[in-house]
């Protein structure tokens, strides 16, 4: 056992976060954590790691524990370049390398009837076996096999602090997993990586020797990696084995039959109830309706099950169908900061189709959305096309307006009353609407964004990675309303499960060219 947790509560103030909170991880064990924003996922990280002391219960840890914790926007403030600060970590191992070979050629020199020369022997028998357990020889294969797979292949002398937030996660994720813990806690280790790079990570953490502890709104990285599932839910933490398709297999027949037996019970205690009303007051039967009330006094009521809140409902309309040809890109240039990132692309989308468009971070997704958007001279709309535009850095949201100020500003042709109702249905309540913009957290941005969105009645929506920061509830009720949104969509995400699910086509950017596959994902 690497760590365990026996009815650890924890609040902020009088808030209370969590409570009755048992849990262990194992050595080797893979362990996902699930929940809505704000249940406290990364709190129960903080009390793993002991930047937290929980307030009630234990926790408990293997004495000499080696954790590696990397946190979502945990990154590096050093000078040093990439490969140096990789390198920096085998200093005993690349010392023990040296030191090998010094003693080795000091032995060479010794004359090996004598004491010095036996005791060389036994200082360089001491250090092959250090050097044999730890792959000394191996320290540059496996820092580049790390580099190159989270992808820093060609920007090993690159020093760090000029790296954007992103890299110097990415860059975090590769010194934990080069450090080898004895516990990997990764929190949303996805968020920055490309699809490519997914694949690389879930690969390399198959043959990872440690125990994970995974908190991730990523289903398929959840279900590659996970053997275990925790979720925290209405300030409880419950247990399933199984992977996130598992658990959500276990966790609807878990409420079903939760819901049952309570309807049973209400049931027979108001059965209970009937015959007591009913004969307590005639001699003839009140014996037996005072044995009832002893039952009834004796029933002990189970706690009425916990019906989730409900999760976001985006509903996308639109007022006029767009003529058959919806799109077309036609030998379409592009470059940026003087990189070329598109040379004679050509697309066509036709009138309700779902495109997701896919390539590696830096291949210029993005900066294609936003010139479909903007207009370029070789990109053509169809006839009565009206877009509508999703910035996954919610950019274009005005920082110091109300929650409620912003969506009213753009739509003044909504009362009050509709205004809030749209908000509300998106996962932005009353206490939410005098918040300001700048105050929300990455999730409710992203609410915010989606129904002003949905306002605009686009009938060709472009989405530029629509799911980031939302939970795995409202990734799923946004997946619903665009699987039964009518119009078209192009749209760029690293989230696999939610590709999947509405793809039509991809064009993929790869090597300056665009290539359309008329497949799903």
């Amino acid at each position: 056992m690497l760590i365990s947790l026996d009815n650890a509560a924890f609040s902020y103030g009088d808030n209370l976060i969590f409570s009755g909170v048992s849990f262990s991880i194992n050595e080797g064990e893979r362990v996902g954590l699930i929940g809505a924003n704000g249940e406290g996922k990364t709190t129960l990280i903080r009390l793993i790691t002991g930047e937290f002391q929980a307030d009630e219960g234990t926790v408990v840890k293997k004495n000499g524990i080696k954790i590696g914790c990397l946190e979502q926007s945990g990154g590096y403030t050093c000078g040093n370049t990439v490969y140096g600060e990789m390198l920096a970590i085998f200093n005993e191992e690349l010392t023990a390398v040296q030191r090998l070979s010094s003693l080795s050629e000091e032995l060479s020199k010794t004359d090996y009837t004598s004491r010095e020369y036996n005791a060389l022997s036994a200082k360089i028998e001491s250090l092959n076996k250090f050097i044999s357990a730890n792959d000394c020889f191996n320290v540059e294969v496996k820092i580049k096999t790390v580099l190159n797979g989270l992808g820093f292949a060609d920007r090993y002398n690159q020093v760090i602090d000029t790296m954007s937030g992103g890299e110097k996660t990415r860059l975090k994720l590769a010194r934990l997993l080069l450090e080898n813990p004895d516990l990997l806690i990764l929190d949303e280790p996805t968020n920055h990586l490309d699809i490519p790079t997914l694949f690389w990570l879930e690969e390399y953490l198959q043959t990872f020797k440690g125990a994970i502890f995974v908190v991730s709104h990523d289903r398929f990285f959840l279900d590659k990696i996970t053997k275990k599932t925790l979720e925290i839910e209405n300030k409880k933490l419950l247990s399933f084995a199984g992977n996130y398709s598992k658990y959500k297999m276990l966790k609807a027949e878990l409420s079903e039959r939760l819901q049952k037996e309570y309807e049973a019970q209400l049931e027979e205690r108001a059965k209970l109830q009937n015959y007591v009303d009913r004969n307590l007051v005639r001699a003839s039967t009140a014996k037996s309706a005072q044995s009832r009330v002893k039952q009834l006094e004796k029933m002990v009521m189970a706690e009425k099950p916990f019906i989730p809140p409900k999760p976001p409902r985006f509903v996308f309309n639109y007022d006029a169908e767009p003529y058959e040809n919806a799109l077309e890109i036609k030998n379409l240039n592009l470059e940026r900061g003087g990189k070329s990132l598109l040379k004679d692309a050509n697309l066509f989308v036709r009138r309700g189709e779902k495109v997701a468009l896919v390539g590696e971070n830096g291949t210029g997704k993005s900066t294609l959305l936003k010139e479909i958007f903007n207009g370029n001279t070789a990109i053509t709309k169809g006839r009565f096309v009206r877009l509508a535009y999703f910035d996954q850095e919610s950019a274009n949201l005005n920082e110091e307006n109300a929650v409620l100020a912003e969506l009213w500003e753009r739509h003044t042709g909504y009362t009050q009353t509709e205004a809030r109702a749209a908000l509300a249905r998106c996962g932005l309540f009353a206490e939410d609407m005098d918040k300001k913009v700048k105050s929300l957290s990455g999730g409710e941005r992203a609410k915010l964004a989606l129904c002003i969105l949905e306002c605009e009645r686009g009938n060709f929506l472009i989405m530029d990675e629509p799911t980031n920061h939302l939970d795995l509830p409202a990734r799923e009720g946004l997946e619903k309303s665009l699987k039964e949104f009518a119009g078209t969509l192009i749209f760029v995400s690293h989230d696999r499960y939610f590709i999947s699910a509405l793809a039509q086509n991809v064009a993929e950017i790869s090597d300056g060219g665009l290539k359309i596959y008329f497949c799903g994902y």
